[in-house]
């Protein structure tokens, strides 16, 4: 009893020392920067700066990637410790995707999209929720068919419901309403 009460004491006067170390989201940002060629905010850079709040652990080297074809986003890649994290890109016109350009919310559907589906029930799907300036991707087992621009259900958990997202590549989905 002593004993552990002693090394109590000794883990207080360590804390410093155990701290864990952080990704500057600053060194993020200018390697974006210098991964696109522009400045955060500007036509073709960041619209905006790498959360501050993130509390990444520290990458000895990230590796940067286009997300797609279209430059909407970088992937910034860190593969031990393994994190990911997508930076949106400005973008001053709209780039069509191959299926045409997604609906801005939900209601300015007036019909499903036909066509061979791009996502087949039981495939693995990349889902992809964010805002202005973060984004979250998560994983999950398409709960349904659906062609480019039409609704899919996607499974992420098993004891809950399918999430109800939008096809738009093979194996890709996004969940409307974040911009």
């Amino acid at each position: 009893m002593i004993r552990a009460l002693a090394v109590v004491p000794a883990l207080l006067l360590a804390g410093p020392a155990l701290a864990q170390s952080f990704q500057s989201t600053a060194l993020l940002d200018k390697a974006v920067a210098g991964f696109t060629g522009q400045p955060i905010g500007s036509d073709g850079g960041a619209r905006t700066a790498v959360d501050t709040r993130l509390k990444l652990a520290a990458c000895p080297m990230v590796a940067l990637n286009w997300r797609t074809p279209a430059h909407d986003a970088v992937v910034v890649n860190c593969p031990d410790p393994s994190w990911r994290i997508f930076v949106p890109v400005r973008i001053t016109a709209p780039v069509p995707t191959p299926a045409g350009p997604l609906p801005a919310s939900p209601t300015a559907v007036a019909a499903p999209p036909k066509g061979p589906p791009v996502i087949k029930r039981g495939d693995p799907v990349s889902l992809t929720a964010g805002t202005a300036g973060f984004s979250v991707t998560r994983d999950g087992i398409a709960a349904s068919d659906a062609a480019a621009g039409a609704r899919v259900l996607v499974k992420v958990e098993d004891n809950k419901p399918p999430v109800q997202a939008i096809a738009v590549e093979p194996g890709k989905a996004v969940i409307p309403g974040g911009e």
